[in-house]
């Protein structure tokens, strides 16, 4: 027995590897078309020849009219009915498609009828064969006999095996195409899964560098020897930092609510670098609204991480954060003093580019950031659409 499985799997991985944008230009598509009417007017013409016994001028009058009411009725129905049909709403489909079989017959019938007007007009006519004065008799009924419901019944099957060939081209065609266009976005998503951790993991390695390990380690000898109670708290909270740049946020997504524990963290070993008077702020309001929220890890960290590094060294040092969490949105707005001298590059380097590509692949649509830098100072602002 053949492996039918593995034929039709090797089948569709053909198809999928079309690439149908490449090949289905203007040029191909008129092509293919002018091919496939030729190619049934020539079946048709040898089947009146071979099967009616007409004469070669007879068989090509009839070939020419089959052909045009087989064009008429496919372009009507494939290139205006259906595409206007599955435009409307779904309600509407329905009965329309119901409605498109019995209007593509008669339009068959119709478009017959009046092409052997045209012809008895010319005074051309079958006169030999098995089909002898057939376009006479066609043109002396009236448009209603020609087109009455009684034979309309008696032609449906003659319709549907004249059609049917190029109705199953068509939707094999379709078909295919919506396969191929199926497996690309697979694949582009695919890549972007990719892409997405290998940013992640670029991403990852760039965190707690180890200026802010160095800073936090002297921190915690200079607490220690002085036997400061701060000392546990600032090694508990290195402790959860840790744990949660290398275990926890190696998912794609985390819980809100473990996000901004590690940002409320990191801020507060921040704070042990620089007198109490120094003006760090920090609001995070809404965190009743966290519970099943859901964020990816460490997106904001980058900005967080440059505002302590590369501000607090003017006159007017401030560091101003705010979070707030309210329907379904994540809402980060970070401000912070900078040195004239230092380049607006240097707050949008690696770091925030990743955070940016990864916005962009976790959140198309669903997010808002905007980057300024001002004379003296630099803002970040973020929106974040959450998921459930």
């Amino acid at each position: 027995m053949p492996n039918t499985t593995s034929t039709s799997g090797y089948f569709l991985d053909k198809m999928a590897l079309l690439n149908f944008d490449h090949f289905f230009t203007r040029r191909n598509r008129i092509l293919l078309h002018v091919f496939m009417w030729l190619g049934f007017s020539v079946l048709l013409f040898l089947s009146y020849v071979i099967g009616y016994k007409l004469v070669y001028f007879d068989a090509v009058l009839l070939t020419i009219r089959m052909a045009l009411v087989n064009m008429i009725v496919f372009y009507m129905l494939f290139y205006l009915l259906l595409p206007k049909i599955f435009s409307e709403s779904k309600n509407r489909i329905i009965i329309l498609l119901l409605l498109v079989f019995p209007v593509s017959i008669l339009v068959w019938m119709a478009a017959t009828y009046f092409i052997s007007l045209f012809y008895y007009a010319l005074g051309l006519e079958i006169t030999f064969g098995e089909l002898k004065g057939v376009i006479k008799m066609s043109a002396n009924q009236t448009f209603l006999e020609a087109v009455s419901p009684k034979r309309m019944l008696s032609q449906t099957i003659i319709v549907i095996s004249l059609l049917s060939p190029f109705c199953f081209a068509k939707i094999l065609v379709e078909i295919t195409k919506l396969y191929n266009k199926k497996f690309q976005i697979e694949r582009e998503k695919a890549t972007l899964e990719l892409q997405n951790i290998q940013i992640e993991k670029d991403f990852l390695k760039a965190q707690l560098n180890p200026h802010f390990l160095f800073n936090t380690l002297n921190n915690l000898y200079g607490l220690t020897v002085r036997k400061d109670n701060l000392a546990p708290e600032l090694i508990l909270n290195l402790s959860d930092i840790m744990s949660y740049t290398l275990y926890e946020s190696n998912t794609e997504m985390v819980r809100l609510e473990k996000e901004l524990d590690f940002i409320k963290n990191y801020i507060a070993l921040e704070k042990m670098r620089y007198p109490d008077d120094t003006n760090i702020q920090v609001s995070i309001e809404g965190e009743r609204n966290t519970p099943g929220l859901f964020i990816a890890p460490l997106l904001t960290f980058t900005f967080i991480e440059n505002a302590f590094k590369y501000g607090l060294k003017t006159k007017n040092a401030f560091v101003k954060l705010d979070i707030k969490i309210e329907n379904n949105a994540f809402l980060f707005s970070l401000k912070n003093d900078s040195e004239k001298m230092v380049h607006e590059s240097v707050f949008g380097g690696i770091g925030a580019q990743n955070a940016c590509k990864r916005l962009e692949l976790l959140y198309p649509d669903l997010h808002e950031l905007e980057i300024e830098r001002l004379e003296s100072s630099f803002r970040v602002d973020l929106k974040i659409v959450l998921r459930k």
